[in-house]
């Protein structure tokens, strides 16, 4: 069997990368023998009393530590490298850029199993109709027999496929095809591996291109075989996902594969069934859903070539590909791209480095752009496709504040609000409410003397849960029953405010008849149960849907045609500078869900600041005009995407102990004079105390990321030798989303 990847010359000794919170490699004498070991193999090591599973990072033919000092490597673990030479150089980079440790970045970018010392290769086993099976399976089988003739006719389409793209392809049990098997209809085979990606030539047609979209084609085709960022700048519904499929279609046609990454399981999906509905080509789906054999079918398949197209979450970006032709971000301006524990990295702007290193296109997709993303297309105007009217013959939807001071309101749902829902339902619409608060209230509160409901642990309330039965902390997990009455002076209490849970007991209440679903985390655990629930509301069985942003993620609703948007004022008066504009893309993304089809939507927001300058700017300008505004305030503020930022985080059992660390960090910092870097705190964190630890922060800035990488480099490795340094949990946090 070929080697992917070949070893370089063997040396004596390696760097190699463990997992462990320490920033550096270890080194080793190379295990004794002739088997290749280079950068990128994984190899067994002792560390301390353990044997553990390394990566080698580089080969050297001399270390700093004494020969006779120094433990050898017990063996490798493949005959080839784990990671590719790109992929190795781009873990090297980020871990760098993030101030990381490398032995740690390496491992979060592979399966479980791997990261144990399974084999990096697996025979895989293929399915096929044998020559009886062609000629008698779909002649024989009877009509009723729905599932064994679906697997038969998949085969006669497909000649070849694993056991999970059969049964997942035609909704079968494993038994149907042990079925086919022993009537002698099906036989399984080890497939052969091959160094060569096929082209893919089979591509079902879709909806006609309309003129913008076809620019947009244009423009991402010929650059293919060159590095582009390009933005895909299009309003909701305006068939952004039309001029991707497109764009892929001449990519696989070329023998190359592409890499998806979306923000939300929730949109894989969706995204799924678009793709094998138009492309005759093997998908692999990476997300945390997936339990770990899964994951490393997945990560296999795309490492060998076999998955043409690889569709996943913010992980993905460090998928393993064979022949990379074009990178996608959809929905590019979701937070959730950026990963906020551990190693902090930003899947989008990997995403940019790799496709740079790699020499292809990437194509950043939304209609809601970061303000960093539009910064940069400004730049480089010729990179930017817009798509300004939505696909077919859907018109925009019509936008209308509701003041919550001037209207009662039943349960946080305004009565003009009420009517509107009404009027959408008697006309045959669907009706999407969103409230991004789970749970049924979100304080317990005593009206007799001011009591509410805290968590010990957290500076926050505890929220009522399960129409009144639990008490949940959002922040750390803290569960607790709901008390018979105040725990300050026995009165009775009550639930103060409204979550998903209460918004959707009172639709039940005020719209009695029709089906309702809520989506959110409490009520989507089940594995497919929102795709159940999805595939409800396409077919019309569902009405009315109330949930939380999990609703905003890019879904398709074409049977909306009202959209309420609850409570558009939380984040209007934050202290987080990025506050209003992830504000303003929640509402716009949320509005964009009404109207998609035929019928024209209309979209209700309710707020009791209706004057404030970001809602009448969404409403009169949209969001380019929000866009507009926002990036000129940050350009004369000195914020991103005009400023570079990192955030230095600590956090301890007592109050003082983080402070006094991150105040001994920031005296550190007159030993490291760069120009222009700046520092503003230390101050406690805006949540000071969570899960029972108080949290602290230091920010940083500077004018651009070279003096703060600069600064970094000299400063971090100091703060680890602190006294305070022992006695804190501390992080750096480069590029810093979230000032929480």
């Amino acid at each position: 069997m070929s080697r992917l990847w070949d070893a370089q010359e063997r040396a004596p000794y390696l760097a190699v990368a463990i997992d462990t919170p320490l920033r550096q490699v270890f080194d080793y004498r190379a295990p004794e023998g002739d088997s290749p070991v280079g950068p990128g193999y994984r190899v067994w090591v002792p560390f301390g009393r353990r044997r553990v599973v390394g990566v080698v990072v580089e080969s050297r033919e001399h270390s700093e530590v004494p020969a006779e000092k120094l433990r050898a490597a017990f063996e490798a673990i493949d005959s080839e490298p784990t990671f590719s030479p790109d992929s190795l150089a781009l873990l090297t980079w980020a871990a760098e850029y993030y101030r990381h440790p490398i032995g740690e970045v390496l491992t979060s970018a592979l399966p479980v199993p791997l990261r144990n010392g399974a084999p990096v290769r697996q025979e895989t086993i293929l399915w096929r109709l044998t020559a009886l099976g062609r000629e008698e399976a779909l002649a024989k089988l009877p009509a009723r027999s729905v599932r064994l003739r679906a697997i038969a006719q998949y085969l006669a389409d497909h000649a070849q496929a694993s056991a999970s793209d059969i049964l997942s392809s035609t909704e079968s049990p494993a038994s149907a095809l042990r079925n086919l098997e022993q009537r002698g209809f099906v036989e399984s085979f080890a497939r052969e591996q091959s160094a060569a990606v096929p082209p893919v030539t089979t591509v079902r047609e879709g909806p006609p291109l309309n003129e913008a979209q076809a620019a947009a084609v244009e423009r991402i085709q010929s650059t293919l075989g060159t590095f582009v960022s390009h933005l895909l700048y299009g309003v909701t519904g305006s068939g952004k996902t039309e001029v991707y499929l497109h764009a892929i279609a001449t990519v696989l046609a070329r023998g190359q594969q592409v890499l998806v990454l979306v923000p939300e399981i929730a949109l894989t999906p969706q995204l799924i069934s678009r793709f094998r509905g138009r492309f005759d080509a093997p998908l692999a789906v990476l997300h945390s859903g997936l339990n770990d054999t899964e994951r490393l079918a997945a990560w296999r398949d795309a490492r060998e070539g076999t998955a043409r197209i690889v569709i996943g979450t913010r992980s993905a970006i460090f998928s393993p590909l064979l022949q990379p032709g074009l990178i996608i971000i959809d929905e590019e301006h979701d937070p959730s791209f950026k990963q906020q524990d551990g190693f902090r990295y930003s899947a989008r702007d990997l995403a940019l480095v790799r496709a740079q290193r790699l020499g292809i296109p990437v194509v950043l997709g939304s209609a809601t752009p970061s303000l960093e993303t539009l910064a940069r297309a400004r730049k480089q105007p010729e990179t930017l496709s817009r798509l300004p009217e939505r696909a077919g013959s859907a018109r925009p939807p019509k936008l209308l504040l509701v003041d919550l001071r001037k209207h009662g309101a039943t349960q946080g749902i305004a009565t003009p609000t009420v009517m509107t829902i009404r009027r959408h339902l008697d006309a045959g619409g669907q009706v999407m409410l969103f409230i991004n608060r789970r749970g049924y209230a979100p304080v317990l509160f005593c009206p007799n003397c001011g009591w509410s409901a805290h968590c010990r642990r957290c500076d926050a309330h505890l929220t009522v849960h399960a129409r009144g039965r639990d008490l949940i902390c959002h922040h750390c997990g803290a569960q607790e029953p709901m008390p018979p009455g105040c725990s300050n002076c026995f009165a009775d209490v009550k639930p103060v405010g409204q979550g998903t849970e209460r918004i959707e007991e009172a639709l039940h209440q005020l719209f009695t008849g029709f089906p309702l679903a809520r989506i959110d985390r409490d009520s989507m655990r089940r594995k497919g149960e929102l795709e159940a629930t999805l595939a409800r509301v396409d077919r019309g069985e569902i009405r009315i849907l109330v949930g939380t942003q999990m609703l905003t993620k890019g879904h398709d609703f074409p049977n909306v045609t009202l959209v309420v948007v609850l409570n558009a004022d939380q984040g209007l008066f934050s202290t987080d500078f990025r506050a209003p504009e992830r504000l303003a893309q929640t509402i716009v993304q949320v509005a964009g869900r009404a109207g998609r089809a035929e019928r024209q939507g209309e979209v209700l927001i309710q707020t009791e600041y209706p004057e404030h300058p970001l809602l009448k700017l969404l409403l009169t300008g949209g969001y380019a005009a929000f866009a507009d505004g926002a990036l000129t305030e940050r350009e004369q503020s000195g914020w991103p995407p005009f400023a570079r930022i990192a955030l230095l985080r600590a956090e301890a059992t007592t109050s003082d102990l983080p402070l006094k660390f991150l105040q001994d960090a920031h005296d550190l910092a007159v030993d490291f004079p760069i120009r222009g870097v700046e520092l503003l705190g230390p101050a406690p964190a805006p949540m000071e105390r969570r899960a029972g630890r108080f949290r602290a922060q230091l920010l940083l800035r500077a004018p651009s990321h070279s003096p703060l990488q600069k600064f970094l480099s000299g400063w971090l490795p100091v703060l680890a030798m602190l006294p305070e340094a022992r006695r804190v949990r501390w992080s750096i946090d480069v590029d810093a989303a979230e000032l929480s």
